[in-house]
């Protein structure tokens, strides 16, 4: 069985429809944009997407932000100036984790908590919680 956050089983909660028990803490910014990401698993990759008729990593994680009221610029490296870098160790649902090479962000994903991201990957994928491949990353935050 895997285990999740207390934070990521509320956010779980929500997306299945359920009813957070009382005294239950509300959702957080991050919760919040793990939940909208969430809800386009299974959209297909599309190169240039930005809608929930197919993304691309970047149009993800812009909608996710959107949709709870952040502006994100449209590309993963134009994203990852944009927003403050945070450690690896301060890491929370909810943060973009960008891939580089050779110094270049080339993808792009939402942080969900325990080494995974939702991420749209590549073409003929589809929107998905996927494990993070490498050690190799750097984190970003913009709530």
């Amino acid at each position: 069985m895997i285990t999740f956050p207390i934070t990521c089983a509320v956010a779980t909660a929500a997306l299945l429809g359920l009813t957070a028990p009382a005294g239950a803490a509300q959702l957080s910014t991050g919760d919040r944009i793990v939940q909208a990401a969430a809800r386009q698993a299974g959209s297909p990759y599309r190169t240039g997407g930005e809608a929930p008729g197919g993304f691309d990593c970047s149009g993800l994680t812009q909608y996710a932000h959107k949709q709870v009221g952040i502006d994100l610029p449209r590309t993963s490296r134009a994203q990852r100036a944009a927003v403050r870098s945070v450690s690896k160790s301060d890491m929370r649902p909810g943060d973009l984790v960008f891939f580089a090479s050779r110094g270049k962000v080339y993808h792009v994903g939402i942080y969900a908590g325990n080494n995974k991201i939702w991420a749209a990957p590549e073409s003929g994928d589809v929107v998905r919680l996927q494990n993070i491949w490498t050690s190799s990353y750097t984190v970003g935050r913009a709530w």
